[in-house]
């Protein structure tokens, strides 16, 4: 579900609009399928910036756990 406030290629969270399935992840770095297999979407990578991030496929929301995300590596 695309919004009108974008960030980069994936849309923020649009409360009532999208679907409040929401992941907590450690790493700023997250993949996302769309889960159900077959019934979701090619693999993509996820980039957090700030706090959560969504998936501009499935909107699956994804939060950074907090105290984490500090991976600065390549």
């Amino acid at each position: 579900m695309r919004d009108p406030n974008m960030t980069n290629y994936a849309p923020n969270r649009v409360p009532g609009v999208t679907p409040d399935e929401r992941f907590e992840v450690t790493s700023r770095n997250t993949p996302c399928d769309g889960g159900g297999g077959a019934l979701g979407h090619p693999l993509i990578w996820l980039r957090i910036e700030g706090e959560e991030i969504t998936c501009p496929y499935c909107s699956r929301t994804f939060h950074l756990a907090a105290g984490a995300g500090e991976d600065n590596h390549h």
